[in-house]
């Protein structure tokens, strides 16, 4: 419900050209060792020194808080993993649990995909086409709610045309979803995709 504050995360629903989303996905792992963060459905996620972990910064520029650090961008949106427990038996969690060993991620990285969210706010028609950063850093142990698995991220309802990370190309209408309501659930495109820089990251 659009009118009750309860972040979920992005949602994978369409592509920019409206074609469905078909559940194209990448495979990236997670340091062998395990990393010290809870990672949920819809959490935004970058590549560091090689590996699979929650993305840095809010996402409100282009460079030092851009969600993948400066000239790098955000990798994309994770949407589950696979890892093998003490028991030894292969495990499909909609969650990254902290400090897994062995961990294979699966990430939405299509730069063309549209993500549900919710807003932390109200959200007008009139800032269809204006820039959002999340509501702050994801954070490494409460930015998940580890009963659903899924993230409780939000998107900063108090949008702009500077260079943001994220851009409202909609808005989710449907009985429950309004524009305008109190927690609005918008659609947005990721503005600077991992995958869709000019020139090669030479060091990360």
């Amino acid at each position: 419900m659009s009118t009750t504050d309860s972040g979920y995360g992005f949602i994978p629903v369409k592509r920019s050209d409206g074609m469905p989303y078909a559940g194209a996905q990448d495979s990236f792992l997670i340091t062998p060792a395990g990393v010290a963060q809870n990672i949920g459905y819809g959490s935004v996620v970058e590549i560091s020194a090689g590996y699979l972990q929650l993305a840095s910064g809010t996402g409100a520029d282009a460079t030092t808080n851009n969600l993948g650090g400066s000239g790098i961008g955000a990798l994309g949106v994770f949407v589950g993993c696979e890892y093998v427990n003490a028991q030894g038996q292969l495990i499909f969690d909609q969650h990254y649990p902290t400090g897994t060993a062995n961990a294979t991620a699966y990430v939405v990285t299509d730069p063309n995909v549209t993500f549900q969210v919710q807003a932390d706010g109200a959200i007008a028609q009139t800032a269809l086409g204006h820039n959002a950063p999340l509501t702050g850093a994801q954070h490494a142990t409460t930015s998940v709610n580890t009963t659903t698995g899924k993230s409780n991220m939000q998107l900063d309802a108090t949008t702009a045309t500077a260079t943001k990370s994220f851009k409202v190309v909609g808005f989710v209408t449907k009985p429950g979803s309004a524009i305008g309501d109190a927690y609005t659930d918008v659609l947005v495109k990721i503005n600077t995709p991992y995958h869709q820089f000019g020139t090669g990251i030479v060091g990360e």
